[in-house]
């Protein structure tokens, strides 16, 4: 056995791992799991059996790992066009760009839609299959190319996330999680758009219609600030119905921090302040949703 060959066998299989993984967006379907584990401790009821609870999020995270991959199937001819995509595995020829990607991801999502329904509820399953649905069709094919709104429609996705883990424990969701499935809605756009406007020429390249492309940077970037402002508004309601001091304190801290930075975007479009705008929406997202789990394990 050539033992010499072994190190480029090790990084040739770490890199298989890597591009399947990155294929399936892993990172963006952890953050729509969490979000459904968050929608799932805001609601009042029954708590859920150990093996409910694991099999919401993983039927959440396949689901949306099924989403991501269609995404970058159907994707894999614009990819080529903009440096931020260009080394995906499908750009690359790391994988093979066939129709049996399609078969697995179709049964990713009916497996993960099936195993909420037996194991939770219909409801919940529906949302799980609407988030995965609102991502991989409604924005990636019907909207992307077609309208600078898209991202605002695909922003639903993590909506639908919230209310899997509320109907997993009530199928008629209350306030609570509405208004943060809202927060989710709203929370999208200005995230989103301030990578467009830091990627701005990337997108124009690929002929997409993102914000900063069809309005130009500087009308986007106070787009930005004033659809945070929305969000932050937003954000404050759940006080109304229940939520106590710990999400108080988180919404209004993170809900400064990212109003800051838009400000700061708005007042000075640059791709630094686009991506300063941008971090800190993943800052306010991760404040927020810590901030509603601490507050409701303690109520």
């Amino acid at each position: 056995m050539n033992t010499t060959a072994l190190p480029g066998i090790e990084r040739s299989r770490a890199t298989l791992v890597r591009d399947v993984l990155g294929l399936f967006k892993l990172r963006i379907g952890v953050l729509i799991m969490i979000t459904a584990l968050v929608g799932l401790a805001i609601t009042p009821g029954p708590a859920l059996a150990p093996l409910q609870v694991v099999v919401l999020a993983f039927a959440v995270l396949v689901a949306s790992a099924s989403a991501g991959a269609f995404n970058q199937y159907v994707e894999h001819e614009s990819d080529r066009l903009m440096a931020r995509t260009r080394r995906r595995a499908f750009v690359t020829g790391a994988l093979k760009h066939t129709p049996a990607w399609l078969a697995l991801i179709g049964a990713m999502l009916a497996g993960a839609v099936a195993l909420a329904w037996f194991v939770l509820n219909g409801a919940a399953a529906l949302f799980v299959f609407l988030g995965a649905f609102f991502y991989a069709v409604v924005y990636t094919v019907w909207l992307k190319r077609r309208s600078a709104l898209n991202i605002v429609v695909g922003g639903l996705a993590g909506s639908f996330a919230v209310l899997a883990g509320a109907a997993a424990v009530d199928p008629s969701p209350g306030p609570l999680p509405l208004l943060l499935a809202l927060v989710l809605f709203l929370w999208t756009p200005p995230h989103f758009w301030s990578l467009a406007i830091a990627n701005e020429a990337d997108y124009a390249a690929a002929g997409i219609p993102m914000l900063p492309v069809v309005v130009g940077t500087h009308r986007a970037a106070w787009i930005v600030f004033a659809s945070t402002g929305a969000l932050v508004a937003a954000s404050l309601l759940p006080l109304a119905f229940g939520a106590g001091a710990i999400y108080a304190i988180g919404a209004v801290v993170a809900g400064a921090h990212f109003l800051r930075k838009t400000w700061q975007l708005a007042r000075a479009p640059s791709r630094p302040t686009a991506l300063g705008a941008f971090f800190a929406s993943l800052v306010h997202l991760s404040v927020l949703l810590l901030a509603a789990s601490v507050d409701a394990w303690l109520r």
